[in-house]
């Protein structure tokens, strides 16, 4: 069984999860996914929050099951206050009207956030980008710099690692064939793209050594030498390279954006103390200190400048660092998921 934390304001006591605790008045449940990324949740946002108000914050986890969180508000069983969710669940949430619709003009208004960042039912504190990274040992004179260097074996020869799903491999594929990244979406969603980004596939196959399904294999994957670059979550090489010493580079060129957002479900038994809570938390001073625990970038512009520089540079909002990204397009995939999760398998089973 998940432990689940209490802070206590006064003595900032870990206890376990009582009858008291679970009715009291000024109890906020917030739900997110463990690891280091609830860790810096914790001292940024979660700690403070129970210090400024007197709130008490139970943290539960959760896996991302859609099921769970969609039964807790059709049975008027919800136990969670505030939900750490992505982009699909917010899409399919709002769609089904299982999520509070949020009230932006309370935060402030939607143009204080990067793009992408404001959904209608959730609103995002985070970006993190699925990017490549390369082994720079491997590349003493200079390593690969654009997405159609991940492509070229003979310039940057050695086995490569991509992730097994078509969602930003499809796009890596057409970025690297010459499809500006803003406008990788209005060609992936014609059948022509469609077949254009699987022949780019095709191209780099015979390199492809592994086909990732784990955050935890790409950095691993260069460590071990099996691979020379990799896709990957930005978050695991900053990782690898700040606290394992690796010399591994970033290449952010056409980096794909994506969000973790906070969401309100329906039927929360303190729906005005988690509005609270989400309005404390889009706040620039509060959500940069966040950074300082992990490599995600915050997503108010506001923010963005009071990071300091030698910790913007890792970040994926880094200005210099977003010139050539893009969103991931959670309607594009709600609409397209299936289709083309069943494609690319197919292809993978070719020999």
């Amino acid at each position: 069984m998940k432990k689940r934390y209490l802070y206590a304001v006064a003595a900032g006591l870990t206890l376990g999860l009582t009858a008291t605790a679970a009715v009291a008045k000024d109890t906020l449940t917030v739900t997110s996914w463990g690891g280091a990324y609830t860790k810096s949740q914790d001292v940024t946002y979660f700690e403070p929050f129970a210090k400024k108000t007197g709130t008490k914050i139970l943290q539960d986890e959760w896996d991302g099951s859609t099921a769970k969180l969609k039964s807790m508000v059709e049975l008027k069983q919800v136990s969670w206050d505030v939900v750490d969710v992505e982009p699909g669940h917010a899409l399919q949430g709002c769609e089904e009207g299982w999520l509070e619709p949020i009230d932006y003009d309370a935060l402030g208004g939607r143009d204080q956030f990067v793009e992408g960042a404001a959904m209608d039912c959730a609103v995002a504190t985070i970006v993190f980008d699925t990017i490549y990274a390369y082994d720079a040992d491997k590349f003493p004179n200079g390593g690969p710099k654009t997405v159609a260097d991940f492509w070229d074996v003979k310039k940057f020869p050695g086995p490569r690692a991509l992730r097994k799903s078509p969602k930003t491999t499809l796009e890596m594929a057409l970025i690297a064939d010459g499809v500006a990244p803003k406008e990788v979406y209005k060609v992936l969603g014609t059948s022509e793209g469609v077949d254009r980004a699987f022949k780019k596939l095709d191209e780099i196959r015979p390199d492809v050594r592994v086909w990732w399904t784990a955050g935890a294999q790409p950095p691993q994957l260069l460590a071990d030498g099996e691979v020379v670059m990799s896709t990957a979550w930005n978050g695991r090489i900053y990782d690898a390279v700040k606290n394992s010493n690796k010399n591994f580079k970033i290449v952010w060129d056409g980096a794909a954006m994506d969000f973790n957002l906070w969401a309100l479900p329906k039927g929360g038994k303190h729906l005005d103390l988690a509005k609270q809570f989400v309005k404390f938390t889009i706040d620039p001073d509060v959500m940069a200190q966040q950074s300082k625990y992990i490599s995600y970038g915050p997503t108010l512009k506001a923010a963005i400048s009071k990071i300091p520089p030698n910790i913007l540079a890792d970040l994926p909002t880094a200005p210099e660092n977003m010139k050539t990204a893009f969103v991931v397009s959670s309607e594009f995939w709600a609409d397209h998921d299936e289709e083309l999760t069943e494609r690319f398998n197919s292809w993978l089973a070719q020999q």
